[in-house]
């Protein structure tokens, strides 16, 4: 069945953010401290209205949304803050299943690959063992 698409252009959603640029007179890149120009940016949520049907979950944040928008090293919404989160999880898991963590527990490389578990079941054979971080 061939779906018309409506007009995509009112998808967009103004952003205001601040654009370093190049100074050709100083001949340096300039990091303004106001916003100085637009950026347009889309997400998920505006092609559900294309949807035949669609579903919605409220989950835990803290254990199921890690967005990544920001560069490295940004203290919100950044790979590293992704990894720390996903890493977080999986400690959680060990430790429910009846492991004991060592080493840098506090380091965010601590991973429960998908194979071996989805959410934190199956890890049954862990306890009393000690993981490595």
């Amino acid at each position: 069945e061939n779906v018309i698409v409506p007009n995509l252009g009112n998808m967009y959603h103004v952003a205001r953010k601040k654009i370093p640029y190049y100074d050709d007179e100083t001949k340096e890149t300039v990091k303004p401290t106001s916003n100085n120009g637009i950026k347009l940016e889309s997400f998920i949520f505006d092609v559900f209205p294309l949807s035949k049907s669609m579903a919605v979950l409220d989950v835990a944040r803290s254990e199921e949304f890690a967005p990544v928008k920001n560069p490295p090293g940004t203290d919100s919404d950044s790979p590293d803050t992704a990894r720390r989160l996903f890493s977080d999880v999986a400690k959680e898991w060990v430790k429910r299943a009846g492991a004991t963590l060592t080493g840098d527990v506090d380091s965010d490389l601590c991973e429960v690959g998908p194979m071996t578990s989805y959410n934190g079941e199956g890890l049954e054979g862990m306890r009393g063992t000690t993981v490595d971080c």
